[in-house]
């Protein structure tokens, strides 16, 4: 294949972009930047009752949201937009009547039906799954034009790939059936035929095909639950491909260097939210910090916080001391939420477990430690391990109240860097709300 090669995405705008048409579009994408030829986006808008103007654009949401930009279409203020079945009626009406007029094809009031020869043997050789054949004879006749003057899926495609000049057709696995049907109405049109690879199913955990028990089946919906576009990019090219190696965290630039078709497998791919997660975390360590904080930003004002009132260098200060916890942007606000709002850490601790005279050490330990001139988070850690030596006590005595009174969490960063990130009047402050100093 060379430059020539042309591709295409043909959603149906019957609902949202979900996990399978996201990971078709990526695969042919894919291959277009790989080969560096071209990716076209068609909208195939032919049943009328189901297709609406909103799920077309939710399609185009997500695919713009995935970094998935098509080639070529109609000119849309300047840009565009893609090609729409439902705009090119007369020419699948042209090629019909044509067939008619042939004696491949005949009327039934006002619908076209193509007459499927019979004793043929219809073969093609799949890029995915090898030589593939069927004998005509187990098929009925194709509709082509519906009654409503509308053209059927396995008709119109087959128009629009040839007119498109569309070389490679890279589609699910579910489509290898149709294929047939699609080769006899080629060879009836006087068509040459482009390559077929389909692709493998994906399924759920339980190997069972997706749907919402498996998580968000629409993939906008995982940019609102928190993740990352270019991890979601990375794991859709994971699934029923590999780059060669055992390497799983990869760019969208070293995706298309290292894509082939000939490495998409067989097997039906399963989709799992754990490794979703694991590749999402790794891309979110490798933002910039002040590119997480900006990602972050709408879900700390989505929990009511008021992230505005700091600064972009503050806040990026705040993620970086998670070190890397944290796997979705969702997350990453959640486990931090207790520097931006004292009112969070309130919720979640009332100070109440804590004795008379535990009480009393600990007011001994926060008094020595708010009065200690270094304020460095390394220097208070030394000065807490003194204090807590002399006392016959363990760090965890002090470090562990420390915790809940300034974030009301079991688990955090590093006490005393979060203390230190504080500053000291913030954690006087909170110290004081429960009467530990």
């Amino acid at each position: 294949m060379t430059s020539n090669t042309r591709v295409r995405f043909a959603p149906s705008p019957t609902g949202a972009l979900h996990i399978g048409g996201a990971h078709t579009a990526l695969f042919n994408w894919l291959w277009a930047r790989h080969i560096g030829g071209s990716f076209i986006l068609r909208i195939e808008d032919t049943d009328l009752a189901r297709s609406t103007e909103e799920h077309e654009r939710t399609i185009l949401q997500g695919l713009s949201w995935l970094g998935l930009d098509w080639d070529e279409g109609p000119d849309v203020g300047g840009s565009h937009g893609p090609y729409r079945q439902s705009e090119r009626r007369e020419i699948y009406l042209r090629h019909a009547h044509d067939l008619v007029r042939s004696g491949q094809a005949y009327c039934e009031g006002e619908a076209v039906i193509f007459s499927v020869p019979k004793g043929r043997t219809v073969a093609f050789d799949d890029l995915v799954y090898g030589h593939i054949e069927m004998e005509s004879d187990t098929l009925k006749d194709v509709v082509l034009i519906k009654s409503d003057g509308f053209p059927t899926y396995n008709y119109a495609v087959v128009v629009d790939d040839h007119l498109m000049e569309i070389t490679c057709v890279v589609r699910g696995e579910d489509h290898i059936s149709n294929t047939p049907k699609q080769l006899l109405l080629y060879q009836a049109l006087g068509w040459e035929t482009p390559l077929f690879a389909h692709l493998p199913m994906i399924l759920g955990k339980d190997k069972k095909k997706l749907s919402k028990r498996h998580g968000a089946t629409s993939v906008y919906e995982y940019r609102d639950m928190g993740y990352h576009p270019d991890a979601l990019f990375n794991y859709f090219a994971l699934l029923g491909w590999n780059p060669g190696d055992d390497r799983e965290i990869f760019t969208r630039e070293e995706a298309v260097r290292m894509f082939d078709l000939t490495r998409v497998t067989k097997k039906a791919s399963v989709f799992d939210m754990d490794k979703l997660n694991f590749v999402n975390q790794a891309h979110i360590a490798m933002m910039p910090p002040l590119e997480r904080a900006r990602h972050t930003f709408p879900f700390w004002e989505e929990a009511g916080l008021d992230p505005g009132s700091r600064s972009e260098e503050w806040l990026a200060g705040v993620l970086d001391l998670l070190e890397g916890r944290g796997r979705t942007f969702r997350e990453l606000a959640e486990y931090t939420d207790y520097f931006l709002s004292f009112e969070a850490v309130k919720k979640r601790w009332g100070g109440e477990d804590i004795d008379g005279e535990r009480r009393g050490t600990l007011k001994g330990f926060f008094t020595a430690m708010l009065s200690f001139p270094s304020w460095s988070p390394e220097e208070l850690e030394v000065m807490a391990k003194a204090w807590c030596d002399g006392k016959g006590l363990k760090m965890k005595d002090v470090a562990m109240p420390l915790r809940w009174a300034l974030t009301g969490r079991k688990v955090s960063p590093g006490i005393f860097h979060v203390a230190a990130f504080l500053g000291r009047d913030e954690v006087k402050k909170r110290l004081s709300h429960y009467g530990l100093i």
